[in-house]
């Protein structure tokens, strides 16, 4: 699959893993050709089988993704829509379909992130934030609308109702080790740790089948917001898709037949295991 010609973000892949970095102006602004960007990304990735892990970063050193353009959110309609006409919005289309794409996606966030650059964080699978860099901010309320590119939603999913109101009324600035301890990232770390960190968990990730990461992946997004009955059977689809398409069940009887469960060596050291196991195809 080939990843060129975007306006606002490079794309590097090598090993499973995509790197996709912005570098658009002076502040990575997330208008029409960003959007167009990443909805031709979010294209090649659904069919791309090769690539297992995307990666988010900026060649800016102080800011992620900026805010959504202004220029487009002047022309904004005043007159009010009743819910069977409401559409949804073009950056909310984007992150809705980046959130599905069947790779991994990881935010490495190093700058600030602010509005609609948050919500497309939080479009991602993940999140790792450099402390003393990091800054995000919902500042919508401030304005007068409100978060528009489904960081209303996701943000409750994510942190709970209290902290998502918390960060939505506010309009304030968060860095890194409030953000952790909100619950809008997965992880706080040091600026010189943070890429080292984010390269380990991608290169892990793409050692594993794609259709496994896409089924894993699938099924947390669908079982979340369902009642359990119903995630049940969710999860029980997915499981079923990853075992028509991985060598699951060849690894399993390798392992049932070499007696490897009753190994005491065995269960203390399953980390290992489950990265040896990848050459049984």
């Amino acid at each position: 699959m080939k990843y060129e010609n975007f306006q606002t973000f490079e794309v590097a892949v090598e090993n499973g893993i995509a790197t996709v970095t912005f570098d658009f102006g002076s502040v990575n602004v997330q208008g029409q050709e960003m959007l167009a960007d990443l909805n031709s990304l979010a294209m090649r990735l659904e069919r791309d089988r090769d690539t297992k892990v995307v990666i988010f970063q900026s060649a800016n050193p102080e800011i992620w993704v900026c805010h959504y353009d202004t220029d487009l959110l002047k022309d904004m309609s005043t007159e009010a829509v009743s819910r069977q006409d409401a559409q949804l919005l073009d950056l909310q289309s984007v992150c809705e379909r980046m959130s599905k794409v069947p790779q991994a996606t990881i935010a490495k966030l190093e700058g600030f992130a602010r509005g609609g650059g948050h919500e497309l964080a939080l479009a991602l699978d993940m999140r790792f934030a450099a402390r003393g860099k990091f800054k995000f901010m919902q500042m919508e309320v401030g304005m007068g609308i409100l978060p528009c590119g489904g960081g209303a939603s996701r943000m409750a999913r994510q942190t709970g109702l209290g902290k998502a109101l918390e960060i939505i009324l506010s309009a304030q600035d968060y860095g890194a080790d409030d953000a952790e301890r909100l619950g809008t990232i997965n992880k706080a770390l040091e600026p010189d740790e943070i890429g080292p960190y984010v390269t380990a968990l991608a290169e892990r990730i793409a050692k594993f089948p794609a259709e496994s990461i896409n089924a894993c992946k699938q099924m947390v997004y669908e079982s979340i917001d369902k009642p359990i009955d119903e995630a049940l059977k969710a999860e029980a689809y997915w499981l079923y898709q990853a075992t028509s398409k991985t060598p699951a069940v060849k690894r399993f009887t390798i392992a049932d037949e070499q007696g490897l469960e009753h190994d005491i060596e065995n269960q203390r050291k399953w980390g290992d295991l489950v990265m040896q196991v990848q050459d049984i195809n």
